[in-house]
C-alpha cells in the first residue's frame, strides 16, 4: 500500500495498525512477536501512562536502552503525545549520559535493566520520573503509586505541529562534544518516504536490527520503513558478536539488514579470505584476474546461505566502505547497497538498491530534495556537499552559533563531506572536510582514502592517517592475537611463554611496519607518502556507526 505523504506519526501509526493489523511488527529472537495491532493497543496504553506520571507536550523524555520492542513502542507513544524523544546511544558513558539529561533538561527517563547501573556514577536528580523500558515498573516518581496498565488507553486528541521539535538527537560525534540535533516530525517522516523510494518493501519483509535504535540510520531505515510499510522487525538479546549473530541469521533469515562497513569488513577479511587461502586450487585462481570473479561467486553463495538465503538488501552506511571489499560484494553479486546520511538530515541524503550499485559510488539524491557541490574544484569537480528539502533539521539546541554555521538562510545545510558528482548525478563520497589535510604545496590529501590501502595490508585491523608538525603518520592497530597465534606456531618451543611471545610480536610488528610503509607509498601519489608509523596497541574509540574518534589522536 502506497502512502506518498505522511501528515503527523499518529496517522502514521493508525494507518500502519489498521492496514497491517495481523502482521507481526517487533519481537525478540527466539520469542513472541507484537502484532500491529497489539503494537497499537500498547502504545495507547503507554499515553495513558505518561499521562499519569503527570508527562505532557513538549515535555523531554531519554530513552536510555538497547534494542527491543518496548523501545519502539515508547518512542511511538511519545510522538504521538507530543512529548520530545530524547534518544540515547547505549554506550554513552555516565557522565555522556548526566551531560544530556541536564542540557536537554529532560523530565523522565525509560532505562534498560541492562543498563541501569550507569545510574550509580550519573547524577540523575533533576528527573522526576525513572521507569524501566523492559516491564514499565516505576523505578521513581513523586507519585509512585502509579501503575503501567496495559488494558488502559489515551482518549485525548493530540495534534502535534509537524514543524515544531519532535526528537532531540545527541550524536554520538567524531569531532569532540555531542551536539542536540533537533528534529521535526515532518524531517523523520519526510526521510521515511524518501527511503521507501529508494528500495521497494513488501509487508512479508522480517529486518534484523543490529545497530542502535538511538541512532537515525536504524530508526529511520531499520524501524520506521519497516512499520511504514507493515514489515517485521526482530531485535537481538545480546550485542551482535559471530556467536549471537550466526544463529539468528539462521533463523530469522532476513530479507533487510542495515550494517557499517567495519561489520562486513570484518566477515571479509576474518571468514571470506581465510576461506579461500584454505585450498591451493581457489589461493591460485584468486591471484589472476579473470579467474578472480569466480572464486568470489562461489564464495558469495556460501556468503548468502549464511545470511539466510534470501536476504534482499544489505544495506551499508556510516562510514566509507573499503574498495577491495566493494569489489568482493559485485563481484559475488552480494546484494549490498550504499546510503550517505547524517543525524542532521533524518539521515538519508543520497544512495542505491543493490540492483543499481556503482562501483565507489554512493547513488541519487533522494526525492523532493536538492543536493549540490558547494564551491567545487575547477578540476575534479570536488568540494563540499550542501543539501536542501523538508528532512533537514530544525538546528542545534540551545546553540544558535553553530546552527548558523551549517544552515543557510535559505535552507541549505553544510555537511561537512566532500563529494562529487559524476555525468549521471551520483554522488561519491571523498571524506570529510575536517579530516582533509592540506599539503606543503597546498595539495588536497584525502586520509581515508589512504588508509583503506593501510587496512588491507595482512594483519592490520585498522588505522587513521594524521598530520603532526607536519608529516603524515599513520597510527596503525595490528591484530596482535593473530600474530601472537602465527608465532606460537612457528616457534612450538615457546610454549605458553607470554614474555617471549610478546617479544617475538614486537618484533614481528616492527617488521611489518617497515614493509607496510614501502606497501603504502608505492600505491599513493606523491602527496600522500607516508613520513612515521606508530603502532597503536589497542583498537582505536569508536562512535555507534563504528568511525574512529579521529579528535582524541591528533
Amino acid at each position: 500500500m502506497q502512502r506518498d505523504k505522511i501528515d503527523s506519526f499518529s496517522s502514521f501509526i493508525s494507518e500502519s495498525v489498521k492496514n497491517y493489523a495481523n502482521n507481526e511488527a517487533l519481537g525478540f529472537i527466539d520469542g513472541d512477536y507484537l502484532t500491529y495491532a497489539e503494537m497499537g493497543r500498547k502504545i495507547s496504553a503507554v499515553q495513558a501512562f505518561l499521562e499519569k506520571l503527570g508527562i505532557g507536550e513538549g515535555d523531554k523524555v531519554i530513552i536510555y536502552s538497547q534494542n527491543m520492542p518496548n523501545w519502539g513502542v515508547v518512542y511511538f507513544a511519545l510522538q504521538c503525545s507530543g512529548i520530545v524523544a530524547v534518544p540515547v546511544l547505549p554506550d554513552f558513558s555516565p557522565v555522556e549520559l548526566e551531560n544530556v539529561i541536564k542540557h536537554s533538561e529532560s523530565k523522565a527517563m525509560f532505562i534498560s535493566s541492562s543498563l541501569q547501573y550507569k545510574l550509580n556514577d550519573a547524577d540523575a536528580s533533576t528527573l522526576d520520573v525513572l521507569v524501566k523500558i523492559d516491564d514499565f515498573s516505576l523505578l521513581n516518581a513523586e507519585d509512585k503509586s502509579v501503575v503501567f496498565d496495559e488494558k488502559a488507553s489515551s482518549d485525548k486528541a493530540y495534534q502535534p505541529k509537524e514543524n515544531e521539535l519532535a526528537v532531540l538527537i545527541y550524536t554520538s560525534g567524531t569531532t569532540g562534544n555531542s551536539k542536540g540535533v533537533m528534529l521535526s516530525q515532518k524531517n523523520i517522516l519526510a526521510n521515511v518516504v524518501q527511503s521507501a523510494a529508494v528500495q521497494e518493501i513488501r509487508e512479508e519483509f522480517r529486518f534484523l536490527s543490529v545497530l542502535p535504535l538511538s541512532h537515525t540510520y536504524e530508526n529511520t531505515i531499520g524501524f520506521l520503513l519497516a512499520i511504514y510499510k507493515g514489515a517485521s522487525v526482530t531485535y537481538l538479546h545480546k550485542p551482535p558478536t559471530a556467536s549471537v549473530l550466526l544463529p539468528a541469521l539462521k533463523s530469522v533469515r532476513p530479507h533487510i539488514m542495515l550494517t557499517v562497513p567495519m561489520i562486513i569488513e570484518k566477515v571479509y577479511r576474518n571468514s571470506i579470505i581465510p576461506g579461500i587461502n584454505k585450498k591451493a586450487v581457489t589461493r591460485l585462481l584468486h591471484r589472476f584476474k579473470p579467474t578472480r570473479k569466480l572464486v568470489h561467486r562461489l564464495a558469495g553463495k556460501k556468503l548468502m546461505e549464511t545470511f539466510g538465503g534470501r536476504l534482499e538488501f544489505f544495506g551499508i552506511g556510516g562510514a566509507k566502505l573499503d574498495g577491495k571489499v566493494e569489489r568482493f560484494l559485485r563481484d559475488a553479486k552480494f546484494p549490498y547497497a550504499i546510503g550517505y546520511g547524517l543525524t542532521e538530515t533524518a539521515p538519508l541524503v543520497a544512495g542505491s538498491n543493490p540492483t543499481t550499485t556503482r562501483f565507489r559510488a554512493i547513488g541519487p539524491k533522494v526525492i523532493n530534495s536538492e543536493v549540490k557541490i558547494h564551491d567545487p574544484n575547477p578540476v575534479t569537480g570536488e568540494g563540499e556537499i550542501w543539501t536542501k528539502g523538508p528532512n533537514v533539521m530544525l538546528g542545534y539546541y540551545k546553540n544558535p552559533e553553530e546552527t548558523q554555521r551549517v544552515l543557510t538562510e535559505d535552507g541549505w545545510f553544510k555537511t561537512g563531506d566532500l563529494g562529487v558528482f559524476d555525468k549521471d548525478g551520483w554522488l561519491s563520497h571523498k571524506g570529510r572536510l575536517k579530516n582533509m589535510i592540506v599539503g606543503a604545496n597546498g595539495e588536497n590529501i584525502y586520509p581515508e582514502e589512504i588508509e583503506s590501502i593501510i587496512n588491507n595490508f595482512r594483519h592490520v585491523v585498522e588505522s587513521i592517517v594524521v598530520q603532526k608538525k607536519g608529516k603524515l603518520v599513520a597510527l596503525v592497530h595490528f591484530n596482535r592475537e593473530e600474530l601472537e597465534q602465527k608465532v606460537k606456531e612457528m616457534r612450538s618451543e615457546l610454549g605458553d611463554k607470554m614474555d617471549e611471545i610478546t617479544h617475538h610480536v614486537d618484533e614481528k610488528i616492527e617488521e611489518l611496519s617497515v614493509e607496510l610503509k614501502q606497501y603504502i607509498n608505492s600505491r599513493v601519489n606523491k602527496f600522500s607518502k607516508i613520513q612515521d608509523f606508530i603502532s597503536h596497541p589497542t583498537p582505536f574509540i569508536k562512535t555507534a556507526t563504528q568511525k574512529i574518534k579521529r579528535y582524541l589522536y591528533h
